[in-house]
């Protein structure tokens, strides 16, 4: 995933590139949830950290493979969007 700089006399990694990156993350936070899952907590404290994981891998992919990171007013309010619906659904788990 990580590729060795092309000069020979370095022997510094580079960093993946971004998509890389947000791929990377993205598996990160899959594998989170699907630990957060298995651990005893009670409902809502696992419908949050589920929410707050969903909208973490939302995030990324607004940013990164939508290409929003150039346009910040159209990342902020769907991300305020999302996370009014992550607060709508939150409201209704606890019913």
């Amino acid at each position: 995933m990580t590729q060795t700089s092309s000069d020979p006399k370095s022997s510094r990694w580079m960093l993946p590139n971004p998509l890389t990156r947000a791929w990377l993350s993205l598996l990160v936070l899959s594998t989170a949830s699907a630990l957060l899952t298995i651990l005893p907590l009670s409902s809502p404290v696992l419908s949050a950290g589920i929410l707050i994981l969903a909208l973490s891998k939302a995030r990324i992919i607004l940013a990164r493979y939508l290409d929003l990171t150039h346009s910040p007013a159209w990342l902020s309010g769907f991300t305020n969007v999302l996370t009014g619906f992550a607060m709508v659904i939150f409201g209704l788990s606890l019913f």
